[in-house]
């Protein structure tokens, strides 16, 4: 959090409740401006394999990336949340960040180069 006050932690789950949510490693492929978002963000395309394929986000993510940096970088995302309609743009996945000093996005990504479509356990 921006004040520097963390946040609680959650109430105590079980193993089966964490792989309820199907958190994938892929590839950014693609980032556009997307510049009819409420909040400033990004049009990202994700490659996550053969099996899940290339699926799309919104990602609030403007002040710690540029356009440039983006594509090729691999991300953490959930990828069984329903669609979402994001003005004329559906957003398939949830791409992973935690906040910095400031309550800004710095994507979760792999130390090493991993296969797109790996599951986190």
């Amino acid at each position: 959090m921006a004040d520097g006050q963390a946040e609680a932690v959650a109430a105590e789950i079980g193993y089966d409740d964490f792989r309820k949510v199907d958190i994938r490693v892929g590839t950014i492929v693609a980032a556009e401006p997307f510049p009819e978002a409420r909040r400033p963000a990004y049009k990202l395309s994700v490659d996550f394999g053969p099996a899940i394929g290339v699926k799309r986000s919104s990602a609030q993510i403007t002040k710690r990336y540029k356009l440039d940096e983006l594509v090729g970088r691999q991300v953490a995302a959930v990828v069984n949340f329903p669609k979402k309609q994001i003005g004329k743009f559906m957003s398939e996945v949830l791409v992973l960040g935690f906040p910095d000093e400031s309550g800004e996005v710095v994507l979760i990504q792999p130390s090493l180069s991993v296969p797109n479509g790996g599951r986190l356990y």
